[in-house]
């Protein structure tokens, strides 16, 4: 069998990181097992999706290194939804209903009075056997069976079982003759020859339609299902777009590397059997198997991902590194000279964990140094001996030549005639933080006079 699965993102928005996920743990199945990854845009909403979406939604998966073999979309092939549903009408699984919302929602509160159970909602049937005429406001539904179950066994999950009497009569034709996802899901699983279903927790209640659709449509067989767990905040809650930050461009506008943000999103629900996360991703698709998927909800940890990416980031040649980050210095105000950020593009990549920190490490360079904290400032300048040592390192520099290593014998020398440190003080005089690139290279980016000011100025606040 050639292992065929798809990824089939709604064009209502931007590329969600669980969608993101989904596509990816397809992409690596399929080119696990030398199969086929099908595109397939769900644009059945046709008042929200948008062709915006979709452009969007393709780079952002091309970002990502995810290709596929075939694309479709579905608003295409509405004539063929249609013509499916014709058949099952044929066939007496599917019928029209005129019922209203609210008629609806009348007599589902109705039944909760009578029953004395709460929540005994959702459509009752009314026009199963009324053979209502086509018409405005007439939609099209599926006829569940009222016994039995349908189910299926889960790679991820093991079995899973819906009670058909449970199951209401859902709509697969809306009133302005638009044919639902769930018809066209199931009918392009169908006839795309999908072997592999592999989504997100969250459509679990969705299959057992599909499924039943399926089998009024005459297959035989249904493909193997894997829905991925949970992707979940820090306080084990499913990522919301109202909430947390889920989209994928949002990261790489963030400096994320997509190879980084790739590898990172490969750790959430799958793992290897040797621990090592941070690898190549052509060790990542030869380990790759749906079946080795954990269940358990996976916590989007942004530690894990900041750790991740700065393992990217210091892989890269510097002269990758300098190309990455000129987006974010050229945005960068005061403004940031190429030749400036060359010169301490080493050891800025040795410590950020996204581009777009990269211009941060030059900001008092550029700009007035930071106003520290109260805490930072106390811990640093309230320490004993301090004043000795800016008065003895302003006297030095006033005369010393004005190179990164005369500043640093001059800055550590009269730290080591007072028997105090040095260094520390001086550049939260000089920079208002406790850390940052090495001190004495950066120290003489700057002409004397200014930095003579800033020491003088924190000698005074004393």
């Amino acid at each position: 069998m050639t292992v065929r699965v798809r990824f089939s993102p709604a064009p209502t928005g931007f590329l969600h990181v669980g969608s993101a996920r989904a596509a990816l743990f397809n992409w690596l199945y399929a080119r696990h097992t030398g199969g086929a990854l099908v595109l397939r845009i769900e644009d059945t909403d046709t008042d929200r999706s948008t062709p915006e979406h979709v452009e969007a939604i393709g780079s952002h998966l091309r970002s990502l290194g995810i290709d596929w073999d075939e694309e479709y979309r579905q608003s295409d092939r509405f004539d063929r939804y249609l013509k499916a549903v014709d058949g099952m009408a044929e066939a007496g699984h599917v019928y029209r209903c005129d019922c209203t919302q609210d008629a609806v929602a009348a007599r589902s509160a109705e039944r909760a009075a009578a029953s004395g159970v709460s929540g005994a909602g959702g459509y009752d049937g009314h026009c199963r056997d009324r053979d209502v005429a086509p018409g405005q406001g007439v939609v099209v539904r599926f006829r569940t069976p009222d016994e039995g179950v349908t189910g299926w066994d889960d790679v991820v999950r093991g079995r899973v079982e819906f009670d058909n009497a449970l199951l209401e009569d859902f709509v697969v034709v809306r009133s302005n003759g638009v044919p639902m996802f769930h018809v066209a899901n199931a009918y392009d699983d169908l006839d795309m020859n999908i072997t592999h279903v592999i989504r997100g927790e969250d459509l679990v209640n969705t299959t057992p339609r599909v499924l039943l659709l399926r089998q009024a449509m005459g297959a035989a067989e249904s493909p193997v299902y894997a829905h991925l767990p949970l992707i979940v905040n820090q306080q084990r809650k499913k990522l919301s777009k109202r909430r947390d930050d889920v989209s994928v461009g949002d990261y790489l506008d963030r400096g994320y590397l997509p190879e980084a943000l790739r590898n990172y999103l490969v750790t959430l629900g799958w793992g290897p059997k040797d621990g090592v996360e941070v690898r190549p991703i052509e060790e990542i698709i030869e380990m790759f198997d749906i079946v080795d998927i954990n269940k358990a909800p996976a916590f989007f940890d942004h530690k894990k991902l900041d750790h991740v990416n700065a393992e990217y980031i210091r892989a890269l040649e510097v002269e990758q590194f300098i190309d990455l980050t000129r987006p974010y210095i050229e945005a960068f105000q005061p403004p940031i000279s190429e030749a400036l950020f060359a010169r301490h593009a080493a050891p800025v990549q040795q410590r950020v964990k996204r581009l777009a920190e990269a211009p941060d490490f030059l900001d008092w360079v550029v700009g007035e140094p930071r106003e520290p904290s109260d805490k930072d400032w106390r811990k640093v300048m309230g320490k004993e001996g301090v004043a000795e040592v800016l008065d003895g390192v302003i006297g030095r520099l006033e005369t010393e030549p004005w190179t990164a290593e005369a500043v640093e014998a001059a800055v550590m020398g009269v730290g080591e005639e007072l028997g105090h440190k040095s260094q520390l003080p001086v550049r939260m005089a000089v920079t208002g933080s406790r850390s940052g690139l090495p001190l004495f290279e950066q120290m003489v980016e700057l002409d004397r006079a200014v930095i003579l000011e800033r020491l003088q100025a924190a000698r005074a606040k004393l």
